[in-house]
């Protein structure tokens, strides 16, 4: 005879009833490390202004829940992105941070050598330069051509890289520009290769609208690999703007990938390019991951809670659909 459940027992939530049930894919690589942006990118597109201790506090819960690399913010002129106005004010916030949580890094963003002076006077451990891979773009976001922006980006790199800081290289429009439309793939990898060729330990390949699919992921992907880059060097950041980051995160897995750019509870978009909505939340990455068996050594049901949190502070609901699966469609 089957027992009735007690009504006054709560349902237990699908982590504590083990899921998602992982099923490991022997071709998929066994850990990815998730390159946390919702700090920086994140909130840099906020219309109002969130208060420089609410920012301490989101990076100290992301790092409690098991995230080892925090892009904590930018060290870029206020006039340009106000919302990160304070970072001279952030950094010495989260200085206890790594001593609290082993392996934990901040890097942050610099836009040139002021801005590496910036950050460098906090003694960051690592930074990262911002460059297009298409003209407009470039202009729009840098006032300055492709190419001349990677001239600027030349003394940063290697000013940083010979102080024993690593260099992250983002390269935004890999996949399609809102004004140029699709962008050729070998003009991309050109500009890939200038960012590794002038000291960038690792170059990150940014869907800046959201409009990539599962194919162009995977072309662009090999013919790096053709051109000598190591796929170790090589990440992803995607925008979910037509809900393909998913795939496209499960294609450049496939193609040997193993750092993904994610922010928490999807928050983000980019001020430069208004087609772009907001980044692949790491909620939803993260359920993605362990359901095929992939470490991220971070705590699911932690990272939600930081989320909610965070959209608590904002005033608004989490875009993260496992946010919203796990806390609630007000979380």
């Amino acid at each position: 005879m089957t027992t009735a459940p007690d009504r006054a027992t709560p349902e237990p939530t699908v982590l504590e009833l083990g899921l998602p049930d992982p099923v490991r894919d022997p071709d998929l690589p066994a850990r990815v490390r998730i390159h946390e942006v919702g700090a920086r990118d994140g909130l840099q597109n906020e219309s109002s202004l969130v208060h420089v201790e609410v920012k301490a506090e989101f990076i100290a819960r992301l790092a409690a829940a098991g995230l080892r690399t925090v892009e904590a913010t930018s060290f870029v002129h206020p006039k340009w992105v106000p919302q990160l106005a304070d970072a001279e004010e952030l950094m010495p916030r989260l200085a206890d941070l790594s001593a609290r949580h082993p392996g934990l890094r901040l890097p942050v963003l610099v836009p040139n050598e002021r801005g590496l002076d910036r950050a460098l006077a906090h003694h960051v451990g690592e930074v990262a330069v911002f460059a297009s891979a298409t003209e407009t773009f470039a202009r729009r976001n840098l006032n300055r051509s492709a190419d001349e922006a990677m001239a600027m980006f030349r003394p940063v790199v290697e000013r940083a890289t010979a102080a024993g800081v690593p260099v992250r290289g983002y390269l935004s429009m890999c996949f399609g520009d809102p004004w140029e439309g699709p962008v050729p793939i070998p003009q991309v990898v050109r500009h890939g290769l200038t960012l590794l060729e002038m000291g960038c330990a690792e170059l990150s390949l940014g869907d800046t609208i959201g409009v990539a699919t599962p194919g162009q992921v995977k072309a662009l992907i090999d013919e790096f690999t053709r051109s000598g880059v190591p796929i170790g060097q090589v990440a992803v950041h995607f925008h979910d703007t037509y809900g393909q980051a998913l795939a496209n995160t499960l294609a450049a897995l496939r193609s040997g990938v193993t750092v993904v750019d994610a922010s928490a509870g999807g928050l983000g978009g980019c001020p430069y390019a208004k087609s772009a909505t907001g980044n692949l939340a790491t909620e939803d990455l993260v359920w993605m991951l362990h359901g095929l068996g992939i470490e991220t050594g971070v705590d699911l049901a932690a990272l939600a809670d930081t989320s909610g949190w965070m959209a608590r502070q904002l005033g608004r609901p989490s875009p993260s659909r496992t946010v919203r699966a796990l806390l609630g469609p007000t979380a």
